[in-house]
């Protein structure tokens, strides 16, 4: 897993877990930090995948995500984690859209995942995966990371991320959607 992220490496785990792959995550592994300089979630996931591949020499799975705000054309997007500067907490993030947001009535928004899979020989494997939803008024929930607290599911009666528990959470998140279609086109 390219990622140095707990949260997400967690999340990541518990969803490969259900799928019938066989994944492994493994552990030990050091690699240098990894900018993610592009435009798209798809570049990002692959610059990430293959950095990783050539730091440790084993094939690496690396994601990028982006909320994309429709009131916000489109932003944070793939400036999501460094939405509210570049040593940004959560919080911060969370708070910065919340406050862009403050009047707005159209919070619609989509969570966009893409994942790339990056092999030793150079190939590579892409997916995505996308949830819809829209932006609550405040944060509510305990569960989940970023902007979970905030981010609310119409077949869930509108709850946040952070309020639909996790089993269920990481069979509909798009980060869940994302690995499935990489699952599948693995597959095929």
């Amino acid at each position: 897993m390219a990622s140095k992220n707990p949260d997400k490496i967690r999340e990541v785990e518990e969803v490969l877990a259900m799928l019938p792959n066989g994944f492994e995550v493994v552990r030990g592994l050091d690699w240098p930090d990894v900018e993610e300089p592009y435009e798209t979630l798809e570049e990002n996931a692959l610059h990430k995948a293959r950095s990783v591949v050539e730091a440790t020499g084993v094939s690496a799975l690396a994601d990028d995500t982006g909320l994309e705000v429709a009131a916000l054309g489109g932003a944070p997007g793939v400036h999501t984690a460094r939405f509210a500067g570049p040593d940004a907490t959560y919080a911060d993030n969370v708070a910065k859209l919340l406050s862009d947001l403050d009047g707005l009535e159209d919070r619609r928004a989509t969570f966009r995942t893409a994942v790339a899979l990056v092999r030793p020989d150079g190939s590579s494997t892409l997916a995505e995966g996308i949830l819809e939803g829209r932006i609550a008024l405040s944060r509510r929930g305990e569960g989940g990371f970023g902007y979970d607290p905030i981010f609310e599911v119409a077949e869930f009666d509108n709850q946040t991320l952070a309020e639909i528990p996790e089993g269920a959470k990481n069979k509909i998140s798009h980060r869940a959607r994302a690995l499935a279609a990489l699952a599948e086109a693995l597959r095929s």
